[in-house]
């Protein structure tokens, strides 16, 4: 089967839904799919040689390959052109669009992609990554839940990755729905030689103090002020952000940055807090395995959407976050399994610095609810494995193309 994503970030470029797709690409080839990847021509690191309008990059995955055409400069109107050369000369099966209205700038064109595009030969697939009102362009109002309604229905088929999206597309009359989740787009492999003791006395973490930790850019859906709030309320700690502070599909995550850092320095904590900026996977895992708890206080409460929550269960943290939405229109039990308060993460309202800082405490007191709790996330997280997920999406495929 011939498989074509359409991305607007890829990495090098950093960001979660670029990530995401790399991933499933990664693991659709090892099943022996043949993908290619269209996105970004930032999509290239400054190793890459000049830009050709055809193969560009291939990504070895036990003995398969991955097609990388890093050549979309904006994806405005034009881009559909790019978008239908590539089709003709690929001649994929799928075309499946991994959408998120940032990730391709806020210009609609993509929206309109299975239209116009739409042929006998190949199907249209878009996932949603996050349907919520974008903090880019809120006030498009109207005219953006109408271009992405626009691509949910003229898709053959819709997947959602989480819940509260899958709620939300079934009263949008799409042809086909499925619910397939994201999984974590950070591998669990430490450096090699890698202890714990000697990795928090580099962090400058003593035997008596308490590592905390936040993984993902900052913006203003991810509760980041109130982190610095309750970490005011939590002596002998510090915290480690880990990753890059602001990503590449959204120019707002900077000054929310600069909000948050402003927070700190007023509240006297800039010592307690540590950046890490951006690293390799590794270094990703091992700040992790180093921290005592991991805190994600999402203002909309934690998601499976949230690639940053997914890397976490992955690590088996001991997490601490937001308790989910109630979702609006749900119908039947989810097939997904459940964050529950004690066994997998410790659950906290949104917004609230102190019920954070009291939850944050509760787990500090208690290395066994610690342990509980870190191992509830590790077996939850064996629900969202990438070998599992391509082949959802291999069978998807499979359902349409016939």
């Amino acid at each position: 089967m011939r498989i074509l994503f359409l991305t607007g970030e890829f990495p090098p470029m950093q960001g979660g839904v670029g990530d995401c797709t790399n991933e499933i690409a990664r693991a659709l080839a090892a099943l022996g799919a043949e993908v290619c990847v269209l996105t970004s021509a930032q999509a290239v690191s400054g190793q890459q040689p000049a830009l050709s309008p055809s193969f560009l990059r291939v990504n070895s995955v036990e003995g398969s390959a991955v097609e990388v055409q890093p050549i979309v400069e904006e994806w405005n109107w034009s881009s559909l052109r790019v978008i239908a050369r590539v089709i003709r000369d690929f001649a994929p099966d799928i075309a499946h669009i991994q959408y998120q209205t940032g990730a391709f700038g806020m210009y609609p064109a993509i929206d309109f992609a299975p239209r116009f595009l739409k042929s006998s030969k190949t199907k249209f697939v878009t996932t949603f990554h996050d349907l919520r009102v974008p903090y880019l362009f809120p006030k498009a109002g109207r005219v953006r839940e109408w271009v992405t309604r626009e691509l949910a229905r003229s898709s053959d088929t819709v997947v959602a990755t989480n819940d509260e999206d899958h709620a939300r597309l079934a009263t949008w009359g799409v042809r086909h729905l499925s619910l397939i989740p994201i999984g974590s787009n950070i591998p669990t492999a430490e450096p090699r030689d890698y202890q714990t003791t000697a990795w928090r006395t580099h962090l400058g973490v003593g035997d008596d103090a308490t590592l905390l930790c936040y993984f993902g850019f900052l913006n203003e859906s991810k509760g980041g002020e109130t982190l610095i709030r309750a970490l005011a309320r939590v002596p002998n700690a510090k915290l480690l952000m880990i990753g890059g502070q602001v990503g590449a599909s959204d120019p707002t995550n900077a000054a929310y940055l600069a909000q948050v850092k402003s927070l700190i320095s007023n509240l006297e904590l800039t010592d307690r807090v540590q950046w890490t900026d951006y690293t390799p996977p590794e270094i990703v895992t091992a700040n992790f395995r180093a921290a005592d708890i991991c805190v994600l206080p999402y203002c909309d409460g934690a998601s499976y959407r949230r690639g940053t929550l997914m890397a976490a269960l992955a690590h088996g943290c001991a997490i601490v976050t937001t308790t989910p939405r109630v979702i609006v229109g749900a119908t039947g039990p989810s097939p997904l399994p459940a964050l529950r308060d004690g066994a997998n993460c410790l659950l906290v309202p949104p917004d609230d610095p102190r019920a954070l800082a009291d939850a944050i405490q509760r787990a500090i007191a208690s290395p066994e609810l610690r342990a509980k709790i870190g191992a509830g996330a590790r077996e939850l997280a064996q629900h969202f494995t990438w070998d599992r997920i391509a082949q959802q999406h291999l069978e998807l495929y499979r359902q349409i193309a016939n």
